[in-house]
């Protein structure tokens, strides 16, 4: 048996003003009868009078609510700016009306103004603290206009974060009636992480395609001299070498090596999350190290033209293909706005890394912070597999233990100990791991792993 639909509420309702106002001119009339008194009734024709007279004109429309931000995509420590509009469509005035918004703790509201009447915060809110714009604020609508509420702040975190809901409630005739709240769905600001400058050097371990700005070992057309060769057909009369071709009296030209582009592979662990996130001036959680340094990496690959790909090591095994340009890192970064933390109890190997799904040449950069055993074993699988692997730890390097909670202390240096003997043995596999530190985290490992890559191999009888 289906329950029956609920009848809509009113849109104006009387308000506590009205009722009183007709008991007491009420009271003030029975009383005069009973009594039979005229003063009395002289007493109640104000009230009634004034009640008559406010509600002469009544609303009909109920006021209309907008939402809406100044920049759809944000930097962390940008500049965020968003309206809430409330509008009277109708032909009476509204004495009062009252607005609220929620936001975001992530997004800092500093300043707040109805109509360009800024109203500064005290600049100590902050992640996790109530906004400046969470409180209401009271402003009255003139027939068929509208007003603004301004907020201004900053963006302290990458993500999407929600400006609202908002809602609004007026009241009319002089305070007598008031219309039923109306709320608008959030907009979401998109806040794009900050790059912190990376630099790596040109080395890589091995290129795969025919265009890009790495030196390969192949010959062909690009800017490294591979020596000096007698000419033969085909080649450009711009590459010859006269100083050598006059000194051996036949021509000689310039062989040089094709520059070619590399896959970078950027692997996010997403499987636990350590540390506090205080946003872009505060401290740094693992998922605010990986996603930084994600983007960075990609922005400085991307520039060089070459292919950048990202997967989640994960249950989702979220993953983006491996492109080039600008287009590529914009798409980058709306990637990496949906990075979360998910635990697992399964080992997402299989599904993270399916047939075919990495070249065999690509360099893979792994962004983990090694907090647990499975990440480990992943980068131990993709390093005897024959991956030029890089691991990046991302956990913080202030992250300390609860010093009230007896031995956890003692359980957090043997933890650290067991920790530090795991990063020993994936180096020992061939596993390159540093911690990330911003310009030239790299450098020197991408060096070593390039020449490893250009060493002659030698097989085993």
């Amino acid at each position: 048996m289906t329950a029956p639909d609920r009848p809509a509420p009113p849109n104006w309702t009387p308000t506590w003003a009205f009722g009183r106002a007709v008991l007491l001119t009420g009271l003030l009339l029975v009383a005069a009868v009973l009594l039979g008194r005229v003063d009395l009734i002289v007493l109640a024709v104000p009230f009634a009078l004034g009640t008559a007279y406010a509600l002469r004109r009544r609303p009909v429309e109920l006021p209309r609510v907008w939402l809406s931000t100044d920049e759809d995509s944000l930097v962390e420590g940008g500049r965020m700016a968003g309206t809430v509009t409330v509008g009277n469509p109708g032909e009476v005035s509204y004495d009062v009306a009252v607005l609220r918004t929620r936001i975001s703790p992530w997004l800092r509201v500093e300043r707040v103004g109805l109509a360009g009447s800024a109203v500064a915060g005290s600049g100590r809110t902050g992640a996790g603290q109530p906004a400046v714009g969470d409180r209401p604020f009271v402003t009255s609508v003139a027939p068929d206009t509208a007003v603004d509420l301004e907020l201004g702040g900053t963006a302290l975190r990458w993500g999407r974060h929600p400006l609202g809901p908002a809602g609004a409630r007026v009241a009319a005739a002089q305070g007598l009636l008031v219309s039923r709240a109306v709320i608008v769905e959030p907009v979401r600001s998109k806040v794009y992480p900050k790059t912190e400058p990376f630099e790596a050097v040109e080395a890589m371990p091995r290129a795969a395609g025919l265009v890009g700005a790495h030196h390969s070992r192949r010959p062909g057309e690009g800017g490294e001299l591979a020596g000096v060769r007698v000419f033969a057909p085909g080649d450009r009369l711009r590459r010859i070498d006269w100083r050598v071709s006059l000194r051996a009296r036949q021509l000689h030209v310039a062989a040089t090596l094709s520059d070619r582009d590399a896959e970078v592979v950027v692997l996010l662990d997403v499987l636990a999350e350590a540390g506090r996130s205080g946003g872009v001036a505060g401290t740094a959680s693992v998922l605010d190290t990986t996603v930084r340094a994600a983007a960075a990496i990609a922005e400085h690959y991307l520039h060089r033209g070459d292919r950048v790909a990202l997967l989640e090591y994960g249950p989702s095994a979220r993953r983006l293909r491996p492109a080039t340009g600008r287009r590529q890192y914009l798409t980058v970064l709306e990637w990496l706005l949906d990075v979360k933390a998910q635990s697992s109890p399964h080992e997402p190997y299989d599904q993270v890394f399916g047939p075919q799904l990495l070249s065999a040449d690509a360099l893979v950069v792994v962004l983990t912070p090694l907090l647990e055993e499975r990440s480990a074993q992943m980068l131990a699988r993709l390093a005897r597999s024959g991956r030029f692997v890089v691991a990046v730890d991302t956990l913080p390097a202030d992250l300390s233990p609860p010093k009230d909670r007896g031995w956890a202390e003692v359980a957090y240096r043997l933890w650290r100990l067991d920790r530090d003997t795991m990063i020993a043995q994936l180096r020992e596999h061939g596993v390159p791991v540093v911690p990330w530190a911003g310009a030239g985290s790299l450098d020197q490992v991408l060096r070593d792993v390039a020449r490893l890559a250009t060493a002659p191999r030698v097989g085993g009888r």
